[in-house]
């Protein structure tokens, strides 16, 4: 039996006992995205679901943390922070040979092209927007009311980050790439001032991690939160005009040379400043070393997407794809260290 396929008998079985009105017969179907924890619609009597799980095999310390997913969504289904709802933790490893968790199957639109083909000019526009009042409502959660004061370290979060992704990225490494040498010799010599700022932060801040309501530019669920934890908020939001800055392509595409004005999606300048304006921020100082750093941790999360494409324990076929980015992002976060930061004021 293939390690990523479920015995859809003795799962439905469990979930019966494990969550209140869940019926079988079950079936199961292993979504094609995802690079790191699998994750599968159930199809079941009672409805539909998703279960997300640990991959199969031996992991990196602390690496696919779905027990924190868990957590945090459930944490956040009260506050202004769209997320599915869940039913069950199971940390049961002999259940289907990985702990995993059942959530709500949320029904809508994700858009995996960042320049929106199949919206309008205004509907492009609303769609960037609606992502950064997220974003923004995100890190304004109080995570004390929310039971998550201690969901990570407080204070030296891109000091602690840059320690966890370098030695990850040093286990995993398959190669010499001498761009993610220089970024890990400058990062901690050129750390922001204000790297105690705390707040509760996605990780993975990305279009299509992002459920849209049918019909409407409303964000319905935002998913994949592996990477969450209590950190600096201007990781989030480097991270995703990274990948805004990355080029066009099959996989992980960005919007590199492609007129964003013409399409109606906002500048990075712009898309910054309405973040500024939702959190009453005057400015942000030390831009180019948040975007140094995205660049970096992103090429630093593919490498080990690699070394488990190389093991035959990758969870998607295109892994190996995804694994040539890893010398281009280390180029961008190198050619963006001399830029100007970006401020509310563009």
């Amino acid at each position: 039996m293939n390690p990523l396929e479920l015995d859809d008998a003795a799962l439905g079985a469990y979930l019966a006992d494990s969550i209140p009105g869940f019926s079988g017969p079950v079936t199961s179907e292993k979504f094609s995205g995802g690079q790191s924890n699998p994750t599968y619609l159930l199809s079941a009597g009672s409805g539909e679901y998703v279960l997300r799980r640990k991959p199969p095999g031996q992991l990196l310390k602390s690496a696919h943390a779905v027990e924190r997913e868990f957590r945090v969504m459930q944490a956040l289904a009260s506050s202004a922070v769209p997320v599915p709802r869940t039913f069950h933790l199971c940390t049961d490893e002999s259940i289907i040979g990985s702990v995993f968790f059942v959530m709500e199957h949320v029904r809508g639109e994700i858009y995996w092209d960042p320049a929106l083909p199949g919206l309008s000019t205004s509907e492009r526009r609303a769609t960037y927007l609606e992502m950064c009042r997220v974003l923004a409502a995100l890190h304004q959660v109080d995570v004390d009311a929310v039971d998550l004061a201690d969901f990570g370290r407080p204070g030296d979060y891109f000091a602690r980050q840059i320690n966890r992704w370098t030695q990850q990225y040093i286990a995993s490494q398959t190669e010499q790439i001498a761009e993610m040498d220089a970024l890990i010799d400058w990062l901690p010599a050129n750390l922001p001032t204000d790297d105690g700022d705390i707040a509760l932060v996605h990780g993975d801040y990305r279009l299509d991690n992002m459920i849209f309501r049918p019909g409407k530019i409303e964000i319905a669920a935002l998913l994949d939160w592996e990477l969450s934890t209590l950190g600096h908020p201007l990781a989030d939001l480097a991270y995703q005009c990274m990948q805004l800055r990355m080029d066009p392509g099959k996989h992980l595409s960005g919007l590199n040379g492609i007129d964003r004005a013409a399409l109606g999606i906002p500048s990075e300048q712009e898309y910054v400043a309405r973040y500024c304006e939702h959190r009453g921020l005057e400015s942000i100082d030390n831009w180019p070393f948040y975007l140094a750093f995205s660049f970096f941790r992103f090429a630093a999360i593919l490498q080990g997407v690699k070394k488990r494409a190389i093991d035959g324990n990758a969870s998607s076929s295109a892994a190996l794809e995804y694994a040539k980015l890893i010398r281009p992002l280390a180029e961008k976060g190198l050619a963006v260290i001399s830029e100007k930061p970006a401020s509310k004021n563009g």
